[in-house]
């Protein structure tokens, strides 16, 4: 995982503990106050909210304790875990850049592309200028390396 994905879960962490577990408990707390549970809707959902947030708690605490935290500013070379990567598609010459993360930081719209995509995969121990010919579910890709950053 990148340093940038790393402290974008401990975030995540910190907002869910400290802002949306006793937004919950306070629901909760309230919707007790309506009286009859077993036909309250509020109460059911709140619980339901409570439990995707713990679930969802215990879930970062599991892969921020496993993480194995890369700064890749201090790679250089041929591409690698954490490599900022410009491509260019062969077939309709549209550029697209890509950084290659760990899978729990991984967003495709915004660029964070998973180590484990066909594209990453294909991409690995290339240089500039190289052609990379993808395998993917919608079909045969190639690609031509401009740039390879580390930021």
């Amino acid at each position: 995982m990148t340093k940038t994905g790393s402290l974008a879960l401990e975030a995540e962490l910190k907002k869910l503990k400290s802002v949306e577990r006793p937004s919950i408990i306070q629901a909760i707390a309230e919707a007790r106050e309506h009286g009859d549970l077993s036909e309250n809707a509020e109460y059911h959902s709140a619980r339901e909210k409570q439990s995707f947030i713990e679930g969802r708690v215990k879930e970062i605490e599991a892969i921020i304790s496993l993480a194995d935290v890369i700064d890749p500013s201090t790679f250089s070379g041929a591409i690698k875990f954490g490599a900022t990567v410009t491509l260019v598609d062969e077939d309709t010459d549209e550029e697209k850049t890509w950084q290659i993360v760990g899978e729990h930081e991984a967003n495709i719209e915004a660029g964070l592309l998973n180590i484990k995509s066909p594209i990453a995969r294909a991409l690995i121990g290339k240089d500039e200028g190289d052609s990379v010919e993808v395998r993917a579910p919608g079909g045969d890709k190639a690609y031509e390396i401009l740039k390879i950053e580390y930021k």
